[in-house]
């Protein structure tokens, strides 16, 4: 567990607000109470009536960060849960007594599945130093030990004479009493009032009633409009533009050229472009589309999806590839094999399709810069700033909004770059807002490919041999300096450690696509290939499924893990949640003609997510997934509802995926221009069941946001096959199962 080392200085900010709330925090003199609220940097506020209101350094892009934070803090402050509300930190740096630039009091951005990992130990920490500040209060004010008090939500008591204090009642008092130096204890486990239970998202009501604030509400005084009219050609160029009749349109302000990156150089904004600056959004699209641009196409202009495809298999039929992985002899073990299996498995290019499209205010001045918008990760967004336009990064202000989708998409902050541009080419306010069809030309992709994985088994039908070969561009992007296999191969994945003789080749594709991470990154991909080879693995020899996955896990124990989510994994913890899941959903049961099951497991970034799918198809080829059942061991589940909605929500995300989307390449460019054409799961095709279990397989909290997504299609697929004897190698699904 992370625990903070911070002086009593250090720790204890203290101010008094309008109303004569306290509020306990830490930071330089900065980050203290201002009077705007929106600039106030503390953990816990406790308001004169009692209430609480917890500060969330975390973004929330729907993955309960607000709740699930709250309650870390709220569980050793003991505050009342009932009476918890929160509030969006900014980003909070300071500089080391070096003079080098540190976090302000804890890590601050949402990627990886990491939040809860990182800050299960500082945010609890936080609020047993709070809590122990109210006792120290009331010890002082009552005269008697403060070991003689405790706590009950939301209040201080002293069992022996009977007195009680809401907190309230103590916290301008507790504000000006020494603290000590050392940290307090952390609850047992077994004292836990909230981690463990159920509770439904802090943001629930402000969301469905339309008053939670996202990056495309953001108001500031003066702000004015801009939308872009970017490059549609992967590195293309702008040869000239005439904005002559885009500013004769009413309320058209100014017209701003937004450079490009350079060729294969690291990127700040993604495309070259023109942007229309105007007193409304709709003003500023009329006046885009009043702009006459020429563009060069660019390198890659005859790119096609087609091309790509091509591509990627010719790799694979010209030879070896980079050997990124070698355990044992693969070639010995292969030529010794009774039983051998080669099959290739398609993974199209994939949007991220945020219910929010991009946007982002930047408001550039001499001496400062504020940015508001929807960031997975603000001191990227600063460090960008700082680069963009010269300031100290101390006086580059970040504010997060709540997001409309993550996924990824927002992990870069290209649109954080054209809203600076802009600010500081005009002098003004600027909120930047992209459209659907915007997002959808533009969009860092989960990088395609084709990935071949070779087995081959012993004379005791045990797996001996196992080469897994990927042709695909890397999610590395213009980062030349990078080794590109390494975002797509995660070189101690399974089966290293659970098959002696183990090879990962790597084939770099060329391809103009801009590129990033996705939900599960290259786990995704990886999972749908492993997990059907096992399948069809199992089938060759008559094995059954989960008998052959069980049999391959073997007991459990401890691997090394050198990759995210590391540094091990244990095997048996993910045969329990294929075990769990398999006997929830009543695997081996005989179904009706048409109908099968499948299952798939995965370990993805420090969590064991296994998934079995009941599907039928119909004798004209119409899927319908009829049932999942999913089990997932997270570690300790802070907030099991929390859990379980990752689950649904990642089951329902990956099964989109898989029935229908690809962004398709056309002549260097996305096809695709809305979902009228970019094909997402509609209510009606989502699976009317999903059932979560969680296992409990460690006593503190791994990651929950991605992993459920890798096993969902594999799981999926192999129940496809179990319905009608019909492999499902290349993705999306659509209308492959369609009669002819």
């Amino acid at each position: 567990m992370v625990r903070l080392k911070l002086s009593r200085r250090e720790f204890l900010t203290v101010s008094v607000t309008a109303v004569g709330g306290v509020m306990f925090g830490m930071g330089p003199a900065w980050l203290r109470a201002a009077e705007d609220a929106s600039e106030l940097n503390v953990f816990v506020t406790v308001e004169p009536d009692g209430a609480t209101v917890i500060g969330v350094s975390q973004p929330d892009m729907g993955q309960g960060m607000y709740t699930t934070m709250s309650m870390l803090v709220a569980e050793e402050l003991d505050a009342d849960w009932t009476r918890v509300t929160t509030k969006q930190l900014p980003l909070m740096l300071k500089r080391d007594p070096e003079g080098k630039l540190a976090w302000a009091w804890v890590g601050q951005g949402a990627g990886g599945s990491t939040s809860v990992v990182e800050l299960f130990g500082p945010l609890r920490e936080f609020g047993a130093r709070a809590r122990r500040q109210l006792l120290l209060a009331a010890a002082d004010s009552w005269d008697v030990p403060v070991d003689e008090l405790g706590t009950e939500p939301g209040v201080v008591i002293h069992t022996a004479t009977g007195r009680r204090a809401p907190f309230g009642d103590l916290a301008s008092r507790a504000a000006v009493v020494p603290a000590p130096e050392e940290a307090p204890p952390l609850k047992s486990p077994e004292d836990f009032r909230l981690i463990g239970k159920d509770f439904e998202p802090k943001a629930t009501h402000e969301v469905v009633t339309g008053a939670a604030g996202y990056g495309v509400d953001v108001r500031q005084a003066g702000m004015r409009y801009a939308v872009i009219a970017r490059c549609p050609w992967f590195d293309g160029r702008l040869i000239g533009f005439d904005d002559t009749e885009t500013r004769k349109v009413d309320g058209v302000l100014d017209v701003v050229e937004i450079p490009g990156p350079p060729p294969g150089e690291p990127y700040s904004t993604m495309a070259p472009g023109v942007a229309v600056v105007a007193s409304s959004t709709w003003a500023a699209m009329k006046g885009r589309d009043a702009l006459s641009i020429q563009w060069d196409e660019g390198p890659f202009r005859n790119e096609t999806t087609a091309s790509f495809d091509a591509a990627c298999q010719s790799a694979l039929d010209a030879g070896d590839g980079q050997v990124v992985q070698e355990v044992g002899d693969f070639d010995a073990a292969m030529a010794a094999a009774a039983t051998t299996l080669t099959a290739r498995y398609r993974q199209p290019y994939v949007h991220h399709a945020t219910l929010e499209p991009q946007n982002c205010f930047a408001h550039v001045q001499e001496d400062r810069c504020l940015v508001i918008g929807p960031l997975q990760m603000p001191a990227s967004a600063s460090r960008l700033v700082a680069t963009l336009t010269g300031l100290d990064r101390l006086a580059i202000e970040v504010r997060m909004t709540r997001l409309g989708g993550g996924f990824g998409r927002r992990l870069t902050s290209d649109y954080v770059a054209e809203a600076v541009l802009v600010s500081k080419a005009t002098g003004l306010p600027i909120l930047v807002q992209w459209t659907r069809e915007d997002d959808m030309a533009h969009d860092f992709l989960r990088p395609g490919g084709w990935h071949e994985i070779t087995a081959g088994l012993d004379d005791r039908g045990r797996i001996s041999a196992w080469r897994h070969r990927v042709a695909s561009p890397s999610k590395y992007y213009r980062r030349p300096d990078e080794e590109h296999w390494q975002s797509e191969i995660y070189t101690d994945d399974a089966p290293v450690g659970l098959v002696d003789n183990v090879r990962y080749e790597y084939f770099d594709m060329g391809s103009g696509a801009w590129r990033g991470s996705w939900r599960a990154p290259a786990h995704t991909a990886n999972a749908f290939a492993m997990e059907s080879l096992l399948d069809e693995l199992a089938h060759e020899i008559g094995q059954d499924p989960l008998q052959l996955r069980l049999a391959l896990l073997g007991e459990p124990r401890v691997l090394p893990y050198s990759n995210h989510g590391g540094p091990n994994w244990n095997p048996g913890r993910l045969a329990k949640v294929l075990q769990v899941a398999a006997e929830k959903a009543g695997w081996g049961r005989k179904l009706p003609e048409g109908e099968g099951m499948g299952i798939a497991g995965h370990f993805t970034f420090g969590g064991y997510v296994a998934w079995v799918a009941h599907v039928s198809v119909s004798p004209g080829g119409e899927l319908r997934v009829r049932r999942l059942v999913g089990a997932a061991d997270c570690g300790l589940a802070v907030n099991p509802k929390g859990v379980r909605d990752q689950m649904e929500g990642g089951a329902c995300d990956a099964l989109s995926t898989a029935l229908g989307q690809e962004l398709s390449i056309d002549g260097g460019r996305h096809r695709e221009t809305n979902f009228h054409e970019y094909r997402m799961m509609r209510i009606v095709d989502a699976p009317p069941e999903i059932e979560v279990h969680i296992v409990q397989g460690a006593d503190e909290p791994s990651g929950m946001g991605e992993p459920p997504v890798p096993p969902l299609a594999p799981a999926v697929c192999n129940a496809i096959f179990a319905a009608t004897g019909r492999r499902i190698r290349h993705l999306p699904v659509g209308d492959s199962l369609a009669r002819k």
